[in-house]
């Protein structure tokens, strides 16, 4: 049978703690200090004790702006006032260096909680001032220029732990209560010794933190009361079992060796040093933390302190901060795309019927599949109903499926964790995630292999998803919009997509017509784009000869709105001055060109030539010659007549 783990010594244990811990009088005066909080602020035992904790660590006399004493003593007021923990905003509180190095004030800055510790008259007996030392955050933030941001979200996370802070408070009261008998008895003890031991017992237990003490075995020897709370065990479920039970799985083979070598070399080891930890409850269920180490001598050898900190919820909120700063960074990018309601042009009986659908469907969440040949302006018609419905205040999120690599695309869809592929050396979140409460916009939607497909059904169906190298469902709330050039329900048939994703994706199936279809919507188009790129190249581009739009009517355009607004942009470049210069060269008849309109475009631009010429009567050169309204040098227009056989008699 195993000798049984002595009772510890808990002004030992209290002192070793590696959290930096005060306790204070009702009158402030420090009767214990751990010795992290010595070591941090370059003070000793012996010089503290018995003092008022404003005179030994009083406001920097050069520093007019000073705030920290009158911050702590508000604090430290309202715990004594309201009977419950006070955590404070992050203070700049300087620390006066020792006499032998100066003696002058280090700027430092601190992240306090003061909580209260009842006596039997329930009026507070001490106050337990615990801080940690944020300096080098600070600074990396000052040095970053995110001050401002960094108090913005410190005030709005301090405004969200107000409910916290109540709750924690209310705990410690109900304790407080159950302790009431032993604070009575408490009181009636003389014996000195004894008091300090069950008063030190009472800061351990009552610690904001976690914590543990296991032997050089690794058997609990000591668990507080948050623990219990952390890890869902008793403490009889505890105590004189190991330490590992606390870990999930995957850590419990390596941990006795990493316990072995921390005694072998046992110093502190502090927090925020970039391990990725995790605790496993009694249920199973994990959850981040961050584990402060500590060794300390007691009668069977070393002992470990273990001070546990849950990160849940500062995971959480670093998280939301991503996704705020991802969305930023989206949105910026988003910015410098030219898009907006206004680019649908045009008055065809086909666009109007699809305007009307973008208006009756944009007031739902139902998901649309927009289908159309490639540049017909499938994006534009995206983004319209996005701007129509209820989600406009939120983001719409768009990714191309078929210009990203089959190996990544999962990855941009759900985002990935840290090492859960080769390359992968951070968290990332997808877009999906990205869109929460906002828009979905899968371009390219046919071009999304096969062996993705149920993933993305099963987020769509079930509004949840996992990220790549993670087994933590993400609840999500989005509205899709999909588009693709392809005959879905083809592939459907080849088995080259799923049909349950396809019956998925089309609840509002939305066809847009090819420009052929819309030739009276041309010349609007025409317009718009001589305008938008003559003013983008600073070009005053004034008049289409009738002909030329004549001519781009009645081209079929195979590549729709796409084509027809480079051959305008390629247009507008070649243009020298108020006319518009179009190659009409470059593109050939239109299969559709009735007999009884049977110019060619080689004609078209005949007649144009011979219209500028009977117009300038016949001149050339000069600033009002027909070369000079055309666009061209007179030497390119005299190989234009010699090509097309025009000849002097055939406009004078």
């Amino acid at each position: 049978m195993s000798k049984p783990f002595p009772s510890p010594d808990f002004q030992t244990l209290f002192q070793s703690l590696p959290g930096l811990y005060l306790v204070l009088t009702p009158d402030l005066n420090i009767i214990a200090v751990s010795d992290a909080y010595l070591s941090a602020t370059m003070t000793k035992r012996e010089e503290i004790l018995g003092r008022g904790i404003f005179d030994v660590f009083p406001d920097n006399p050069k520093d007019p702006a000073a705030t920290g004493v009158r911050n702590l003593r508000a604090s430290l007021q309202r715990v004594l006032q309201e009977k419950v923990s006070d955590t404070m905003a992050v203070q700049r509180y300087d620390i006066r260096n020792p006499k032998s190095e100066g003696g002058e004030f280090e700027e430092r800055y601190w992240s306090p909680v003061n909580s209260p510790v009842l006596g039997s008259d329930k009026e507070v007996a001490y106050i337990v001032h615990r801080v940690e030392d944020v300096t080098e955050f600070m600074h990396l933030k000052q040095a970053e220029g995110l001050r401002e941001k960094l108090t913005e979200e410190l005030r709005a996370r301090a405004e969200n732990m107000e409910a916290e802070v109540y709750a924690r408070a209310q705990e410690v009261q109900a304790a407080n209560q159950r302790l009431e008998t032993a604070n009575q008895e408490l009181a009636r003890q003389y014996d000195t010794s004894k008091q300090l031991k069950d008063w030190f017992r009472s800061l351990f237990e009552y610690s904001p933190d976690a914590i543990l003490v296991t032997d050089r075995n690794g058997k609990i020897a000591e668990a507080n009361g948050q623990v219990t709370r952390f890890f869902g065990y008793s403490r009889d479920e505890l105590v004189g079992h190991p330490v590992e039970i606390l870990m999930p799985e995957r850590f419990q083979h390596a941990h006795p060796g990493h316990r072995r070598t921390y005694l072998a070399h046992a110093q502190t080891r502090p927090m925020g040093i970039g391990l990725e930890l995790y605790g496993r409850r009694k249920d199973g269920t994990e959850f981040p933390v961050d584990i402060m180490l500590s060794a300390v001598e007691a009668e069977n050898g070393k002992a470990v302190i273990s001070v546990i900190r849950d990160l849940t919820e500062k995971i959480r909120a670093q998280e939301e901060l991503e996704r705020k700063e991802r969305e930023k960074q989206y949105l910026a990018e988003e910015l410098d795309l030219e898009h907006s309601f206004e680019d649908i042009i045009g008055e065809s009986a086909g666009l109007r019927k699809v305007l009307r659908q973008v208006e009756t469907v944009a007031a739902t969440d139902s998901t649309v599949l927009i289908q159309g040949e490639t540049g017909t302006g499938k994006d534009l018609i995206a983004r319209a109903i996005h701007q129509l419905s209820s989600r406009c205040e939120r983001t719409l999120v768009k990714l191309n499926c078929a210009a990203i690599p089959t190996g990544l695309l999962e990855s941009e869809l759900f985002g990935h964790e840290k090492g859960a592929f080769t390359g992968a050396i951070s968290q990332k979140m997808g877009r999906l995630e990205l869109a929460d409460r906002g828009t979905l916009f899968l371009d390219e939607v046919g071009d999304i292999p096969l062996e993705l497909q149920p993933k993305l059904l099963r987020a769509l169906q079930e509004k949840e998803f996992e990220r790549l190298g993670s087994t933590r469902t993400i609840p999500v709330d989005v509205r899709l919009i999909a588009a693709t050039n392809r005959n879905l329900e083809k592939m459907v048939a080849n088995r080259e997509f799923r049909s349950d994703l396809y019956y998925r994706l089309r609840v509002f199936p939305i066809a847009l017509p090819p420009l052929r279809e819309r030739r009276q919507d041309i010349p609007l188009l025409v317009r718009y784009f001589v305008t938008k790129h003559a003013r983008r190249m600073g070009k005053q581009v004034e008049t289409v000869p009738s002909q030329v739009m004549k001519a781009l009517t009645k081209w079929n355009w195979p590549g729709n709105i796409r084509e027809l607004e480079n051959f305008i942009e390629r247009a507008v470049i070649l243009s020298k001055g108020p006319v518009l210069h179009v190659p009409l060269g470059e593109l050939q008849a239109s299969e559709e060109t009735s007999e009884a309109d049977d110019a060619t475009l080689e004609t078209a631009d005949r007649d144009h030539i011979l219209e500028v010429l009977r117009a300038t009567k016949g001149i050339i050169a000069g600033p009002k010659g027909a070369a000079a309204r055309l666009g061209l040098k007179r030497t390119t227009l005299n190989s234009k007549l010699k090509k097309l056989g025009i000849e002097r008699q055939d406009y004078i």
